[in-house]
């Protein structure tokens, strides 16, 4: 996964809780200068997406015999796309907690 996108995402996110609070933030120059939260985010699930479908394609022809396939590379693979898989996850509760922190400030 894509760890420099995250850290795109945790710099808008940080910038967008200081402007919140009314405090000036270093990062504010550079979230906006950067890509926008959306792609980043969607970039992101596309590559784990990604990630999943190739192990999942590496699997189905090592179970169907494909001699070309090792089964640690397979291995190998499944276990990345399950770690980054987690790590999206992650990311998301990340994101649900700094939603919900948002809504419960009082304006």
């Amino acid at each position: 996964m894509d760890t420099q996108g995250i850290e795109q995402m945790l710099s808008v996110l940080r910038s967008t809780a200081a402007q919140a609070t009314g405090k000036t933030s270093t990062d504010t120059t550079s979230a906006t200068g950067g890509a926008d939260f959306a792609e980043i985010l969607k970039g992101s699930i596309d590559k784990v997406n990604q990630t999943q479908q190739q192990a999942d394609k590496m699997a189905e022809k090592l179970a169907a015999g494909d001699t070309s396939q090792n089964l640690h590379e397979v291995m190998i693979a499944l276990q990345t796309a399950s770690v980054s898989f987690q790590e999206m996850v992650q990311v998301r509760n990340k994101l649900v907690t700094a939603y919900q922190d948002v809504m419960n400030m009082q304006v």
